[in-house]
This record gives structure tokens, sequence and C-alpha cells, in this order.
């Protein structure tokens, strides 16, 4: 358009004179006007059409994900700490809020919290009282509630003899009270001590060797059947009580003999158990005594004998019916 402008204004320049042209150049100037409207109508048709095949939205939320590249605390959440000895501006300059010279002015300042100012300390005032036993023995206390209660659950064996035979099974020690979860060996460093909470709640006839016991949890026992043997522990049997794996490959010369089965000992290297050690003088009274059921005690022992020579006897006549029979 502006090309042919400039051509029309150039042609009328050039014949200013000729009649015969204002025709022609009336007629171009139309037809550029016609063009040049054509072409906007046909840009608005083409904006509507385009506008009407474009369908309007609602404006969506700008969702921005949390990532380490964005991820901030909140405004205020961190407070800038102020800095001592940088000068006037910071009002901890100079000095640093130590004020000039003195005790609590130096490295490694103040006195201590109990300091009364010179006279004698609150501590120092107060009396003492007791003392601290330092050859005190420290027993686990375990209630006889505690053990009917993981008899319940079946953690915990009920000691009964073998296919209905009167051969007694072993009693519970120590070591099964551990393994049953009821205590844990690191906490056993002198024994452990049976006590008699809960004792309303026991209906199940056990015998056990414990370090000490009470009068109430022994009666307890008793009445529903049990037994209760009170037996010292050394601190280096206690261990091989509890770690037996600590003493692995205890075996004799017999079982070497029998695993090899030529009857020749394997002349290995072997790890002997220690053997309990007897009481010293001060704790004998106590596992002598009967009421206590020491296992020095001499009905203890008395009835320790009585059951071997029951299952001795026993034995012997299981041996007759036999040669009877044959």
């Amino acid at each position: 358009a502006a090309m042919l402008s400039r051509l029309v204004s150039r042609a009328v320049v050039a014949r200013p004179a000729a009649s015969a042209s204002t025709p022609v150049l009336a007629s171009m100037s139309t037809s550029m006007s016609m063009s040049t409207s054509a072409s906007s109508a046909a840009s608005s048709a083409t904006a509507s059409t385009s506008s009407a095949s474009t369908p309007t939205h609602p404006s969506k939320e700008l969702i921005t994900y949390l990532t380490l590249s964005n991820i901030s605390d909140n405004p205020g959440a961190i407070k800038k700490k102020r800095r001592i000895g940088r000068g006037i501006g910071s009002s901890k300059g100079k000095t640093s809020g130590r004020g000039h010279k003195g005790q609590k002015a130096r490295a490694g300042r103040g006195v201590h919290p109990s300091f009364e100012g010179g006279q004698t300390k609150l501590y120092k005032r107060l009396p003492k009282r007791g003392f601290t036993n330092v050859h005190g023995e420290d027993m686990v206390p375990v209630n006889v509630g505690t053990i009917q209660d993981y008899i319940d659950m079946g953690r915990l064996r009920v000691p009964s003899s073998d296919n209905g035979e009167e051969k007694e099974a072993p009693p519970l020690t120590i070591k099964d009270l551990v393994d049953a979860g009821i205590t844990n060996s690191t906490s056993v460093k002198h024994g452990i001590k049976l006590l008699g909470k809960g004792r309303h709640r026991l209906r199940s006839p056990i015998r056990l060797e414990v370090s000490r016991a009470s009068a109430k949890a022994i009666a307890a026992i008793e009445s529903v059947g049990g037994s209760v043997t009170t037996v010292h522990y050394n601190r280096l049997a206690l261990r091989a009580l509890l770690k037996p794996e600590k003493f692995d490959g205890t075996t004799t010369d017999e079982d070497d003999d029998e695993e090899d089965g030529d009857g020749i000992g394997g002349g290995g290297k072997r790890k002997i158990v220690p053997r309990r050690a007897r009481p010293p003088p001060k704790l004998m009274p106590y596992y002598t005594s009967y009421d206590k059921r020491g296992y020095l005690a001499p009905e203890v022992q008395l009835k320790r004998i009585e059951e071997r020579l029951g299952k001795v006897s026993v034995a012997d006549d299981d041996d007759d019916d036999d040669d009877t029979t044959k």
C-alpha cells in the first residue's frame, strides 16, 4: 500500500496537466482502499474464527512442587545470633558485655553454682546419712506371679516326670528364667531372689533352684505341690550357668571314644566347666538353714539322698522284672 501511494504521488507530480489520467488515478486509489478494507475484514474474520474455534478455559492454579532447590525455612524462623566483640554497632563490642576486669571478665570465668560468697556451702552443711555396702550382693527380684504368667504364655516349661515314670525332671534354674525372658543375663550379677508377689495366681507345681527366696514365696510354691531350693553361685559358676557357650568342648574321654568308635580317645584340648564354690562363712548360715531351704541344710540333703535311693530301688526292681520275664 505504501509503494502504491508513492507511485501515485509520483504520477501526479509528473503529469499535472493530464486530465485524462485523473479517472485512472481515482480508480487506483479506490481499488487500494477497497483492498485495504478487504484485508482488514479478512483479518477480523480470521480472528473471530480462531476465537470461535479455540474454547476459553478458566484460569488454572499454578502448582509449585517442593524440591531441594526451593526448600527453605519459614520467614523469621532463623534469627542471626549477635556477634560479640565486633564494634559498638552490635551493642556487644569492646568488653563483649562482660564489663571491666574481675573474675567474671576473665576466660573460664564464673564461680561454681554452689558458691555462696564464701560461707559454707549447703551440701556441706547437711549431715551424712547411711553408707554404701561394698560387700553387698544385689539380687534380681522375680515374683512367683510373674513365673506363673510366663508358664501360662508357654514361655516357661513346668518340670514334670518323663513319660509318667517316677523319675523327676530337673528343676528350673536361673538359666531357664533368663531364657524365658523374665530377665536378661547381664542384669544377673550375683543371682535371683524369689519373692511372693502374685502368689494368689500361682497354681502350677514347679521346682526351682534360685539364689535366695522369701518365706512367703517358699510357702506359696510348696502349697501347690512345688519345691524351692536356694543354691549359692559364685561369679564364675554363675557365668558358666548362664553362658555355657563360653565353655564349649566339655566332652569327656568316654564321649570321645563313643564318637570315634575305635575306643581311642581323641586327645584334643578340652575346656572344663568350673564347679560351684562353697558359700563363704558369712553366707553359710543362710544355705544351711532349712527355713531358707538351703541346699546344704541336712533336711534338704537327706531328701535328695532318699530320692536317689528311690531311683536306684526302682531301677533294681525294673531289672528284676526283666530277668523274671526272660
